[in-house]
């Protein structure tokens, strides 16, 4: 029976308030005649208000509620819901039970169970169809995402023989294929990183697990990452070392990819080409030779073990072991051969017991390269790469070349030992160079640029310009030659000459004659006669052969522009180099090959990729070099550079010293070597004049014996500069840079062929520049009769009757003949000022 409704104006329709009827609990309320409810009253209202509250109580109350019913013959009814009637719910029939409404609140919040199956059921089909999304959309790794320092891989420099390393430089890796590394090898590494490689797909969820213990338990015995994935992070770009939720996924999604294109050999030959060991070695190649001194395919099974352990943190075990600290690599050296032994028990299971110890290894060979005289040659390898060859530093540390450079490694040392032989003692603002050229194909052998390029980076050899002085005479001599004139032409053999924009010119020693023939000017080094042979060619000649001789045109054309004739007696700047290989044209016919320290350059295949060039210059004609050859054996014949003569085989050179012997040279060469000697002296003073004494041949701008301390100068505004001043008495190319240029020229040439000048070929026309000698009759000495005592004529001819004589004597003989100053204006008066002043260069030979 439906229940009726009492409908009062702007008022909801209420329910009534359940009342227990007369039978009982759950009887029916008292009703109008029409069957409706009574209308409420104040005193009703005032129940309901009352029942509010109650139910508001009864919500925090833990006493039971019966439940409302909803059983025919109404609420409350016999049989309905609530009521007596048997059979109705809540009646006598059934146990009274809770309703909705007698829920506490807490659960009232609670979705159903079949809600939140549902909804994790879409969840995961999300979840999982976003993976297989992603999945699908990663792009399988190609070769042109291989990251560009997996194949990186260090050059090595050889000496000229091609065999002896010079340096090794840059990335320590080994290229090997998966075939040379031995099985037991490769079971170490996968027994340490990843035990179920050759099963697995790419990813190891008991990895992950691990993964998360580890960081928990804080101990790691092997990563989380399978080798695959490794491989994938270290070998393609797009998967950096970041740890991130997102890289892992894409790590992950690359790996399985990868696992199902490559095959696990592939897989295994990438990751042991690319990983890290220690030692600053990439690749199990590099390791091998780094750690144990042999090849991969040599490598014993405790071997393996003992770099596949290094694998999981190699920084730190090489911190340790350098500490003397082997305990880490020896734990776990342990454990990789426990797990090998679990691995294949039958191959390795005998390892633990057998070998509990690692193996031994190399002690750590962290040569530095840039130290002694290694680092000087490294340098100017690494200069002549960057600028013939456009190969940068970072393509030498990274593009495995091959490269052999020109240097003799034995020469390299002698010549820093005849030098330091013949400057022991010396003061240390004394400084020597010398370099040394084979004239046949300009290879640079050997040089001498300082003893330490970590404390001296500066290189003397290829870097300090100096005044040639007389060593600058023989291109003058050969563009004489060349120009058509012969040796047989004679020349002013007195002072002052005057010639047209330049200081006179003078000589250094008396001459009894007015003229010399070229040959005798060359052996004694003749100012006057050298300045008008350059006067007759022009100057615009003599630059022309020097330059093209090796010389720096630039230099030249300024020392003219600023000297004028002066040139032709040496006022121009000069490396030991440049002299070296500029001589090389008397040596070799005429020829000239650019001076070089490369032979060749392979790139990593071994292919030859550049080699040196050669083709030649043919300066002068070789009939103009034998002529110029013959004059310049007479310096050491009979000359001023006696002192360079060697024991057993012809020489031929020049000295040289300038104004003040501020720079003294000497120059000389045999059929298969010309070598260039040069010394000069830097004064560092203060402003106010001090002298303080170099450091490591270089002044210093810091004041004190701290550097580290100096707050008041800088390098751009040091304490001190250097200024170049006279070697001092004694110093003349004839005395210290011949004695060093025999000491190295006799080492360099033991077990060399005894090789022969060519003879004189008496070419071109004779041109003479001053009036022919004409012989005059002397009257008989008598036996008895005494030399006068004012005889001052020490250079031959010391009269017009001896012109063309030539003088032999015993090479190793000096009989005292003064020595060629070369001075620049001559054997100047001693109150006129030197023709070069000194004048401030800059604290670091380096900016020189």
């Amino acid at each position: 029976m439906a229940a009726h409704s009492y409908e009062q104006p702007y008022e909801p329709v209420r329910r009534a308030p359940e009342r227990r009827g007369p039978a009982g609990p759950g009887g029916p309320p008292p009703a109008t005649a029409a069957g409706m409810p009574a209308e409420p009253g104040p005193r009703a209202a005032g129940r309901r208000e009352g029942r509010r509250r109650s139910e508001q109580e009864t919500m925090v109350s833990e006493a039971p509620r019966r439940a409302r019913g909803r059983g025919p013959g109404g609420p409350g009814g016999p049989g309905g819901p609530g009521g007596d009637g048997p059979g109705g719910p809540g009646g006598p029939g059934e146990p009274p039970r809770k309703g909705r409404g007698d829920k506490p609140a807490w659960r009232r919040f609670l979705p159903s169970w079949k809600i939140v199956l549902a909804g994790f059921a879409v969840v995961t089909a999300g979840v999982f169809g976003m993976i297989a999304v992603a999945y699908a959309n990663m792009p399988m790794p190609t070769q042109d995402q291989v990251q560009d320092t997996v194949d990186d891989m260090g050059s090595v420099i050889y000496y000229a023989n091609g065999k002896d390393v010079l340096a090794k430089l840059g990335t320590k890796r080994v290229p090997v294929d998966i075939k040379q590394i031995p099985r037991h090898v490769q079971d170490a590494v996968i027994a340490a990183e990843n035990s179920s490689f050759r099963e697995d797909s790419g990813i190891s969820f008991s990895g992950m697990v691990r993964s998360v213990y580890s960081t928990l338990s804080g101990a790691q015995v092997q990563g989380a990452s399978t080798i695959t994935q490794q491989m994938a992070r270290n070998y393609y770009d797009g998967l950096s070392q970041e740890r991130s939720v997102q890289r892992k996924i894409k790590e992950i999604f690359v790996a399985v990819k990868l696992n199902k294109e490559l095959s696990k050999d592939q897989i295994l030959s990438q990751y042991l080409n690319t990983i890290y060991f220690g030692r600053g070695a990439y690749g199990i190649g590099a390791a091998a030779q780094q750690f144990f001194g042999k090849s991969v395919t040599n490598l014993t099974p405790e071997q393996g073990a003992y770099l596949a352990g290094r694998i999981q943190n190699p920084d730190a075990f090489d911190r340790a072991e350098l500490a003397g600290n082997m305990k880490p690599t020896e734990e776990r050296y342990v454990y990789v051969i426990g797990q090998m032994a679990k691995l294949d028990p039958k191959a390795y299971g005998s390892l633990p017991s057998k070998s509990p110890a690692s193996p031994k290894r190399k002690k750590p060979s962290n040569k530095d390269y840039y130290k002694g005289l290694t680092g000087y040659m490294v340098e100017a390898v690494m200069n002549e790469l960057r600028n013939k060859y456009k190969i940068t530093e970072e393509d030498v540390k990274t593009g495995g070349y091959r490269i052999t450079s020109t240097f003799d490694k034995r020469l390299m040392y002698a010549a820093r030992d005849a030098v330091n032989k013949h400057t022991a003692g010396l003061p240390g603002e004394i400084n020597a160079t010398m370099a040394a050229v084979d004239p046949t194909n300009g290879r640079i052998v050997a040089f001498y640029g300082g003893d330490d390029y970590e404390k001296d980076s500066w290189d003397d050899a290829f870097l300090s310009q100096k005044q040639a002085a007389s060593a600058f005479k023989p291109y003058v001599l050969a563009a004489w030659l060349d120009s058509g004139y012969s040796l047989n032409s004679y020349l002013p053999a007195k002072g002052p000459l005057k010639l047209e924009g330049t200081t006179p010119i003078n000589n250094d020693h008396a001459s009894g004659a007015s003229s010399i023939d070229v040959v005798n000017a060359t052996a004694h080094s003749v100012n006057t006669a050298f300045a008008k042979m350059g006067e007759k060619v022009s100057l615009d000649k003599v630059i022309e052969i020097a330059s093209r001789a090796g010389l720096s045109k630039e230099r030249l054309e300024d020392a003219r522009n600023r000297h004028h004739y002066l040139i032709t007696i040496g006022s121009g700047q000069v490396t030991a180099v440049e002299q070296a290989g500029g001589y090389s044209i008397f040596a070799n016919a005429g020829k000239h090959y650019d001076n070089h320290v490369i032979i060749e350059v392979r790139d990593r295949e071994k292919r030859v990729k550049y080699r040196e060039k050669r083709t030649f210059a043919q300066v002068i004609a070789p009939d103009s070099a034998a002529d110029a050859t013959v004059a310049l054996q007479a310096v050491v014949k009979q000359g001023t550079g006696r002192n360079a003569a060697l024991y057993d085989r012809p020489v031929a050179g020049k000295t040289g010293t300038n104004n003040e012997n501020k720079e003294a040279w000497f120059v000389g060469f045999t059929p298969q070597l010309s070598t260039a000697v040069g010394m000069f002296r830097q004064e560092c003073r203060t402003k106010g004049g001090k002298v303080i004494p170099p450091v490591n041949d270089n002044c210093p701008w810091w004041r004190g014996k701290n550097k580290a301390k100096e707050k008041k100068y800088t390098q751009q505004k040091p304490y001190t500069t250097a200024y170049e001043v006279p070697l001092g008495s004694g110093f003349q190319g004839a005395t210290y840079p011949a004695a060093i240029w025999k000491a190295f020229m006799t080492e360099a040439m033991k077990g060399q062929k005894v090789e022969q000048f060519p003879a004189r070929v008496n070419t071109g026309v004779p041109e003479n520049l001053a009036p022919k000698p004409v012989p005059t009759p002397t009257a008989t000495k008598e036996p008895d009769e005494e030399q006068p005592d004012d005889v001052t004529c020490v250079m031959d001819p010391c009269n017009d009757d001896d012109t063309g004589r030539i003088i032999t004597i015993d090479p190793n003989q000096n009989d005292g003949l003064d020595e060629d100053n070369g001075l620049l204006g001559g054997g100047q008066d001693p109150g006129m000022p030197p023709y070069y002043e000194p004048e401030p260069m800059p604290t670091g030979r380096e900016q020189w």
